[in-house]
């Protein structure tokens, strides 16, 4: 099954959809057009069922450039306040569509992966790089504040909050090295690796429990603003509606056959 979308390319297989901004001759950069649409394609993931894992890959060498200077830094420079509020509000419903998506989403970056394609791949639950792969928050480079789509709020938590504090002020590239002893990168392979990685991970998501899935990444993101107290109440409310389902009883009877389960999700 192929998706047909305007802006960038994807393709489902598997169980997997893969997405790749398809400029590869510019790097990769995002446009208005293909902001809406991708934050549009995660906003309807929910509902398709055929997709248990996502990879977000690179094109040409490189994983995306951010903006387009000349499709959308140059026109914001024209724009009104009603307009750039709309703009950024926009940038930022693209993150909140992939958090709330309820399907893991592996980012494969290689190369460039800078501005919005560093908070594209910050807003990934699993992230795999090369040792070519520089990422940069770049949003002071540019005569902007570092928090751009939800920096401040999810860079912190996944590299610590001074690393963090380091990158936003100062737009400074962050090396594969760094990034994965940091913390940002779950694993750098080699380029020629990149794509089997990715795609070998999100085929053991896709073969998991997708229902268990989607209420892990649920509670991942719910967890940041509960309490302690709240946090292991609502998992104890999650795993009790996961014990219901059939996959549960899938794991226990293939256990007690001494078989592996496999997994259907319901």
């Amino acid at each position: 099954m192929t998706d047909t979308p305007t802006h960038f390319r994807s393709e489902i297989a598997d169980g997997i959809a893969t997405l790749r901004l398809d400029r590869p001759d510019r790097k990769n950069p995002l446009t208005f057009d293909s902001y809406a649409e991708l934050r549009d394609w995660f906003r309807a993931l929910p509902y398709r069922d055929e997709v248990k894992a996502v990879v977000f890959g690179s094109n040409g060498g490189n994983f995306c450039s951010g903006g387009d200077v000349h499709d959308i830094i140059g026109p914001l420079t024209k724009m009104s306040m009603k307009e750039l509020l709309a703009f950024t509000r926009m940038t930022g419903d693209l993150v909140k569509a992939m958090i709330n998506c309820q399907t893991p989403v592996i980012a494969a970056a290689d190369g460039v992966c800078v501005g919005a394609g560093a908070i594209i791949a910050m807003a990934s639950d699993l992230r795999v790089a090369t040792p070519e792969t520089k990422t940069a928050f770049l949003f002071t480079k540019v005569g902007l504040a570092g928090c751009d789509m939800g920096a401040c709020a999810m860079l912190p938590r996944i590299i610590g909050q001074g690393r963090a504090s380091e990158l936003l002020y100062t737009g400074r590239s962050m090396s594969a090295e760094e990034g994965e002893s940091w913390g940002f990168w779950n694993r750098v392979v080699a380029r020629d690796d990149l794509e089997a990685t990715a795609q070998d991970m999100a085929a053991r998501i896709a073969a998991g429990p997708n229902f268990g899935h989607m209420m892990t990444k649920t509670m991942l993101n719910q967890e940041w603003s509960m309490s302690l107290e709240q946090a292991i109440e609502a998992e104890a409310q999650a795993q009790a509606i996961c014990m219901q389902t059939e996959d549960f009883t899938r794991a226990y009877n293939a256990f007690v056959a001494k078989e592996k389960p496999v997994f259907e999700g319901d």
